[in-house]
């Protein structure tokens, strides 16, 4: 019995160890999350996701890209605040005044420009776009997960590339109890969609840090 104990001390304590050896980085599609988490009807809280980040996945940096509109610098200001690398993408207003920002190709290109510096990268998106960044992940041993914000609505192509053998999915939703945002006094408006004329505009009286 008290061998079974160390034993069981000791690979816990190895455990420990090996986390705090990875040195992981999470790519985060803002918009996909927001709406992947807004569509099961719950708000996200940010900062109790940086640290789930860190503690699940050994997530050393965490780059949040985004669309940037004039206005939400609070918002961005504590987004930083919480350990998260902001990177901005410039926005243009429509002919119908809906504000386009997609930020697929940013997340791929700094994937590729960070590559030798991570051992594996978690990818927060449940769209298909990615389909190519991520099957190069896994052909290289680079990919650790993908964290899909809504496990009902998510592309038929990035299901292809998950195996019994090698599931690559883990799902937010199933973390509702842990990331959940709660406040008696938040007020938000917000009008998100897609590239076809995306736009972000959320208003609030505190940061999602609850």
């Amino acid at each position: 019995m008290l061998y079974k104990t160390c034993l069981t001390d000791r690979i816990a304590i190895m455990n420990e160890d090996q986390k705090e050896k990875e040195n992981n980085y999470a790519f985060i599609d803002s918009q996909n999350l927001n709406l992947g988490v807004r569509d099961q009807g719950w708000i996200l809280s940010f900062q109790k996701f940086r640290v789930y980040l860190e503690e699940k996945y050994g997530i050393t940096k965490a780059f949040l890209f985004i669309g940037y509109l004039p206005g939400n610098e609070s918002l961005y200001t504590s987004l930083q605040d919480y350990g998260y690398i902001c990177i901005f993408k410039p926005t243009m207003e429509l002919p119908n005044k809906k504000i386009k920002g997609n930020v697929d190709a940013e997340l791929v290109l700094h994937t590729m420009i960070e590559l030798n510096n991570f051992n594996r990268a978690v990818i927060i998106s449940g769209d298909g776009d990615f389909f190519c960044l991520i099957e190069h992940l896994i052909k290289l041993k680079k990919l650790k997960k993908v964290l899909i914000p809504n496990k009902n609505q998510y592309s038929g192509l990035l299901k292809k590339l998950s195996t019994p053998e090698n599931n690559i999915f883990d799902f937010i939703s199933d973390q509702r109890s842990k990331l959940e945002y709660y406040s008696p006094t938040i007020q938000i408006t917000e009008s998100i969609e897609n590239e076809k004329g995306s736009q972000w505009d959320e208003t609030q009286k505190e940061p999602l840090s609850s």
